[in-house]
């Protein structure tokens, strides 16, 4: 049986991703912070463990993740938070880049030791991390910088036989998006990002962006010229 281990499974795509590979018949390990809701989720399928531990804390993550021999590894789990006009709150950015950049790090700290050859790990970055957007600098900083971990890192583990796919999604209906006060383009459920991904991996993508239109929209726009780029990031999202 093939053994998945899903970081952030209990909200949003993590927990789909979760639940439908459960579904599929793969043995699921489902990582968050809040234990109880680890427990709901695996109540619905004898194929998910649960497993709680913080992944901002190195320590917590390698103990937690000591024991842990995965065939397929989501790093899914992220956080959000906006700097309004401009202004710079240190620990506002420190605690973004500390959940979406040194959590998944800790994670690969503690998995990578144990991992086979054969075996994919998927970085669940962001659309954001293909153009800059107001208020998202320690949001998509933070995904940018995963991303070139990413990319980095496959070269690296290419010998070993370990893939790395990043995953970039756009805007996603779950709890941390319903916090947003901006209009949000071209959103999607967690039902369809969930496909979207599992597809992916399936077919051994090294990257995978959606919604795909959004995507490509993003990516035209960054090889405009500057002038142009900030006039359409003002009018794309409020």
């Amino acid at each position: 049986m093939k053994h998945v281990l899903i970081t952030g499974a209990s909200s949003g795509i993590g927990k789909q991703l979760a639940l439908d590979y459960a579904a599929e018949g793969w043995k699921v390990t489902a990582c968050g912070r809040d234990s109880q809701r680890l427990d709901t989720l695996s109540a619905a399928s004898e194929q998910i463990t649960p497993l709680a531990f913080d992944i901002t804390h190195l320590e917590e993550t390698r103990q937690a993740l000591a024991w842990v021999q995965a065939d397929l590894v989501i790093l899914c789990a992220g956080t959000c938070e906006y700097l309004d006009n401009g202004v710079v709150e240190a620990e506002k950015v420190l605690r973004v880049m500390t959940t979406n950049l040194m959590g998944p790090i800790n994670c690969l700290d503690a998995l990578l030791p144990g991992m086979a050859s054969g075996s994919r790990i998927a970085l669940v970055g962001s659309t954001a991390s293909l153009f800059p957007l107001p208020r998202a600098e320690a949001y998509g900083g933070s995904k940018a910088a995963l991303a070139y971990f990413a990319r980095s890192l496959a070269l690296d583990l290419a010998p070993r036989g370990i893939e790395i796919s990043l995953v970039m999604p756009g805007f996603v209906k779950t709890p941390l998006t319903e916090r947003n006060d901006f209009p949000m383009p071209m959103m999607i459920t967690v039902e369809k990002s969930s496909d979207y991904i599992r597809k992916g991996l399936a077919r051994g993508a090294s990257e995978i962006a959606f919604p795909p239109v959004f995507a490509w929209l993003l990516r035209f726009i960054s090889v405009l010229p500057q002038g142009l780029q900030k006039l359409l990031a003002k009018r794309l999202v409020r």
